[in-house]
């Protein structure tokens, strides 16, 4: 039984505790209404109706050439009236619009599903492609068949868009057509193309889980916004090149919200980095438990940080990180996590989150990929296949510095307003840190850059164009063309920061 004195202090601690949270939520709204302020005055940060308008018009076109095209493809194969009449096809919005977190000239991410007999390299990628090449309204179409998630890419009107195409056993997609149904494709084989079809389909059916499975949708989607303006300033948004995209960042931050439930975004935002600073990677991030024979080859264990899709079959979305990507953002977490411990302690703003990474002052050595054609449909082509190929190269690198050496990518292109029909990559070379570098210890990496250019040009052989060229230089962080810096100005470097890279960097200078 507890004494009058006892309940006394039981009452004060309680007193005290409700005080303490009554404080700490009087502190999240306005530390959230700081974090709302700095994203308003951001600018393009969010979409206007202007934009949103013409968004939909888009969507609303490219829904009627789809319309038109599985007509054609339809009577062309012997069909009759009827079937003609009937058939439709279906464009469904995906990634960050159907999240509700799309931001002005970000790519308009789309899903067209068609009817079983109209394929997808046949019908897609021949007589729709045609059909697109002949509008006016279409620039810089770049189809990638061969991409682990076959796509489309243009612009239309402007606006760049990414449309995948997938096919289903019905002869007629009806309008209200509900990809969440599991009979629809469970009972397929999964061969290579039923694959690459659920592959599609799930950039739609994963996004709705998403949403179903977070407590607040409103919190998280301000959450994502800050996470994603975090990352394409940090340098850390690039799922093709090795960082996360979109549908990582999502998954990431819904498992935060499924952490805390009742979190306001700026909560949110602290927990994110606070948590995944300190993640156990490989352990794979899961938004609910999976029976692991749905997992896509049982692979994701291989992966060295799996974020796994919650819908049939489960996949790892991440699957292009590689070991030097991930110590990147690992560093990302753990500084986000030491700028939201200091916001908390010395209330602080939130601008230094946000702080651009500087990229070319941050390694002491760099690949220059320099990609050229002859006409501007060749570099489109040709930049995109050996985009999605770059990851290769960083692999290899990998492997062949037996992990000592990483190489971390420049999550975009460049190009040089003195040389027409030029795009450049660039990656930032550095040690391994904690690795003690040996006197004399040099790494020969031409090899190796000589391997990835062969394998880059003897998978494109059938479609190699001449004046498609690729070349690899190794550049010295003082021979950086001055076209990758804003107006063409280089800046003067920080003690600070050469200091931290020398840590990283020792005897790299010896790199041939």
């Amino acid at each position: 039984m507890l004494t009058r004195k006892s309940k006394s202090k039981l009452n004060k601690r309680a007193t005290r505790t409700r005080q303490w949270e009554s404080v700490s939520t009087v502190g999240h709204v306005s530390s959230t209404r700081k974090l709302e302020k700095l994203m308003e005055e951001v600018a393009g940060f969010y979409e206007t109706g202007e934009e949103a308008v013409r968004r939909e018009e888009v969507v609303g076109r490219l829904n009627q050439l789809v319309k038109t095209w599985v007509k054609k493809v339809t009577e062309e194969k012997g069909y009759n009236a009827e079937m003609v009449e009937q058939v439709n096809a279906v464009i469904f919005t995906i990634g960050s619009c159907r999240l509700g977190v799309n931001d002005p000239g970000s790519d308009l991410d789309l899903l067209c599903v068609g009817p079983t007999h109209v394929t997808r390299y046949e019908d897609f990628f021949g007589e729709f492609h045609r059909m697109l090449a002949e509008l006016p309204e279409v620039q810089e179409l770049n189809p990638v068949p061969m991409a682990r998630v076959p796509v489309m890419r243009f612009k239309f009107n402007g606006v760049p868009i990414d449309l995948l195409y997938a096919n289903l056993e019905l002869t007629t997609i009806p309008e209200d057509l509900d990809l969440s149904v599991p009979s629809l494709f469970q009972t397929w084989d999964l061969d290579e193309e039923n694959e690459e079809n659920l592959r599609s389909l799930n950039s739609c059916r994963v996004t709705d889980k998403i949403l179903h499975m977070v407590p607040n949708i409103q919190n998280f989607r301000t959450a994502l916004r800050c996470i994603r303006y975090w990352a394409k300033q940090r340098g850390v948004y690039s799922n093709v090149l090795g960082f996360l995209g979109g549908i990582n960042w999502a998954i990431l931050v819904a498992r935060i919200c499924q952490f805390n439930p009742n979190a306001l975004p700026s909560w949110l935002v602290s927990r994110f980095f606070e948590v995944y600073s300190q993640w156990q990677w490989p352990k794979p991030v899961m938004l609910c438990p999976t029976d692991e024979s749905s997992l896509e080859l049982l692979s994701y264990w291989r992966d060295v940080m799996p974020i796994i899709t919650p819908v049939y079959p489960c996949t790892n979305s991440s699957y292009n990180v590689s070991w030097s990507t991930l110590c990147r953002m690992q560093e990302e977490f753990q500084r986000g996590n030491q700028i939201c411990e200091a916001m908390e302690r010395y209330k602080t703003g939130w601008s230094p989150l946000f702080k651009p990474f500087l990229f070319f002052e941050a390694y002491e050595n760099y690949l220059q990929i320099d990609i050229t054609a002859r006409n501007d449909d060749d570099l489109i082509k040709w930049k995109g296949w050996i985009e999605s190929r770059l990851r290769l190269l960083i692999l290899n690198i990998e492997r062949d510095s037996e992990d000592i050496l990483q190489c971390v990518p420049h999550p975009r292109n460049f190009t040089d307003k003195s040389k027409r029909l030029h795009s450049y990559y660039f990656m930032g070379l550095r040690r391994k840190l904690g690795v003690c570098a040996w006197k004399g210890e040099q790494f020969d990496i031409r090899y190796t850059i000589e391997e990835f250019k062969n394998r880059v040009e003897m998978y494109y052989t059938s479609r190699k164009q001449p004046g498609m060229e690729i070349n690899v230089y190794r550049i010295e962080v003082n021979n950086i063309p001055l076209f990758v810096f804003p107006n063409g100005v280089r800046p003067k470097r920080s003690k600070n920061l050469m200091n931290q890279k020398r840590k990283g960097d020792d005897n790299l200078h010896t790199l041939n």
